[in-house]
């Protein structure tokens, strides 16, 4: 089994099997790396939010005012962009999905992230088990 970590900037130095995380740096690289190895295959992901400076910038200047994430401010695709994209898999497939870890900095972001993906567990009545995670980096 394969274990994703979806991060711009971040590494991780543990896993919370013991195991390794494959690294990936972007939504499309996160598409690709799932479509190649098969979500079935995969036994863990961690989602990053903001995947870039233009979604850092909109976190510092608008949501952490209003608790808002407004996504079209954001130039690039975002974790939860990976997260949609995920879930349409896994229901276009009728399957199960890993374990979800959020591990982004940003709140309201993991939050909808989060939900997302414990929405599509309570839809297919499995137990709502993503959670935030805090693994520790190199950076």
């Amino acid at each position: 089994m394969t274990s994703i970590y979806l991060d711009d900037i971040r590494t991780p130095i543990e896993h919370p099997n013991g195991g390794e995380w494959t690294i990936v740096r972007n939504c499309e690289d996160f598409i690709a790396t799932v479509s190649k190895i098969g979500l079935e295959k995969i036994d863990i992901i961690s989602f990053d939010h903001d995947l870039d400076w233009s979604a850092t910038v909109h976190f510092f200047d608008h949501t952490r005012q209003t608790y808002e994430v407004d996504y079209t401010m954001i130039k690039e695709r975002t974790g939860m962009d990976a997260v949609k994209w995920m879930i349409r898999e896994a229901r276009s497939k009728s399957m199960e999905l890993p374990q979800c870890y959020v591990h982004s900095a940003n709140p309201i972001g993991s939050g909808n992230m989060i939900g997302y993906i414990n929405m599509y567990l309570k839809e297919i009545r499995k137990p709502q088990t993503c959670i935030r995670a805090n693994w520790k980096h190199n950076k």
